[in-house]
């Protein structure tokens, strides 16, 4: 193998590394500051918590979204088999969760009174 290989793969492992990063950073600033705004708009207003409950679950459901973005860029840099399962494992998980979080979400719009 060549070593200008080795070298363009290894650039391209460090970019993906950033970018995996970045993704996981922005999913949980966007859950801890939207938890954290829903909860204090919560106390503010003392209003029915339905309102409060879509809106801290689109933003859930956003921050997981980047997080399974992240976990798809990480696909591509896992070579070992056993790393795949463990990382589809996840992908499938985090999936579940964000199509749950968006049934609710439909649900409730639609038991809201408009």
């Amino acid at each position: 193998m060549s070593p200008y290989i080795t070298i363009i793969e290894n650039y391209v492992f460090q970019v993906l590394f950033f970018f995996i990063l970045l993704l996981e950073i922005y999913g949980a600033t966007v859950i801890i500051f939207s938890s954290n705004a829903v909860f204090l708009y919560f106390l503010k207003t003392s209003k029915d918590g339905k309102t409060v409950r879509l809106t801290l679950a689109s933003y859930l459901s956003f921050g997981l979204e980047l997080f399974l973005g992240a976990e798809i860029l990480r696909t591509v840099i896992f070579r070992n088999i056993e790393e795949i399962k463990v990382l589809a494992a996840i992908i499938v998980l985090r999936s579940i969760l964000t199509l749950l979080i968006s049934w609710e979400i439909k649900q409730e719009q639609k038991h809201a009174p408009d």
